[in-house]
């Protein structure tokens, strides 16, 4: 994976929940500002692997025998044999940037916050590009992580387990579930020989819905 060395101003301005269109230039400078200043720091890392999947009636089984429970990610991987599992970090250097803004200037550290949850983003589409090169042929839903639908939380250490993150990444979970670098990501991407339905992100079908800043603030993620 290539480094990390800018970042879409209108995604970060959509984290702060501003529609880009209405951002006015003090804004859009500070996302900049902020931006830079966090790409000086994030020292991305991830990790893969692809497993068998098996539907049964709790959920989605992985090879080594995890069972992803719920119905939404199993309706979800309809027609996929196989999925990629991935974790992405931004490093723990980010988290303590955004630790020192956060005693001197909040509002600073907010869009600081901002930009490295752009910035994840920006890792994780990277690293689906590169799954989708390694499966020529194949078919892709939209990566999906725990906490979407009814997939909880709790699998995160699992699927942690899996990758042997803590060691290979340094990438953990909290008692609570809470994946620490804090800014990382978990993610099941599907694979399927030959052609899928294609699934659009929506509005009405994202998990979010009902707490989205974008849509509060009149906006859009931009994601579908």
């Amino acid at each position: 994976m290539t480094a990390l060395t800018r970042l879409n101003t209108d995604e970060i301005l959509r984290y702060m929940g501003c529609p880009p269109e209405r951002a006015d230039a003090g804004l859009r400078a500070q996302a900049e500002d902020c931006a830079g200043e966090l790409l000086g720091v994030v020292r991305p890392r991830w990790r893969e692997r692809t497993v068998e999947l098996s539907f049964e009636a709790g959920g989605v089984r992985l090879e080594n025998g995890l069972l992803l429970p719920g119905e939404d990610l199993k309706r979800h991987l309809a027609g996929c044999g196989r999925a990629a599992v991935f974790c992405a970090t931004l490093g723990a250097e980010t988290d303590a940037l955004i630790r020192r803004a956060e005693r001197l200037d909040m509002g600073r550290a907010l869009a600081l916050d901002c930009c490295a949850s752009a910035a994840v983003e920006e890792i994780c589409d990277r690293i689906e590009e590169e799954l989708h090169s390694k499966f020529p042929g194949c078919s892709f839903p939209f990566r999906y992580s725990p906490g979407y639908g009814d997939l909880p939380l709790s699998v995160q250490g699992p699927l942690l387990d899996l990758l042997d993150a803590p060691r290979r990444v340094g990438l953990c979970a909290s008692a609570s579930h809470i994946l620490t670098p804090r800014k990382s990501v978990t993610a099941i991407l599907g694979v399927a020989q030959g052609e899928i339905a294609q699934q659009k992100r929506s509005c009405l079908g994202c998990p979010a819905q009902g707490s989205c800043q974008y849509r509060k603030a009149g906006g859009h993620c931009g994601i579908s």
